[in-house]
């Protein structure tokens, strides 16, 4: 006997284990029995694969203004959207949770909620 489980959702998060908007984010989706693909963008960035469809999806949105590394560093550098998803997840607004083809930053609970009602 074979049992294939299947998942109608996947959702991959992306953070860091420090933030507290990604700790809340996985405690969201799990409260309600909805299994999680956690990534710690400190321990494993995005793939250039990646980084490319949420610049697209999000662009400037996905960028925390109000992060330190940001407003000490970034903010005077001309640095890609890209370039900045590869190699400066600190100044990300995180969680960045994506399913199939929406992708959310920041802790939305009312925008995940639609996507499974």
């Amino acid at each position: 006997m074979v049992c294939i489980w299947r998942c109608e959702v996947n959702i991959i998060v992306y953070g860091t284990r420090k933030c507290r908007n990604t700790q809340k984010a996985i405690r969201f989706f799990k409260e309600r029995r909805i299994p999680v693909q956690f990534f710690d963008l400190t321990e494993r960035p995005f793939s250039p694969g990646e980084a490319r469809k949420i610049a697209q999806a999000l662009g400037n949105d996905v960028i925390d203004t109000e992060s330190r590394l940001y407003r000490e560093r970034l903010a005077f550098m001309e640095v890609s959207l890209e370039e900045l998803l590869l190699e400066h997840p600190g100044a990300l607004r995180t969680p960045v949770v994506r399913e199939g083809t929406r992708i959310t930053a920041g802790y939305v609970p009312e925008v995940w909620s639609s996507w499974f009602s």
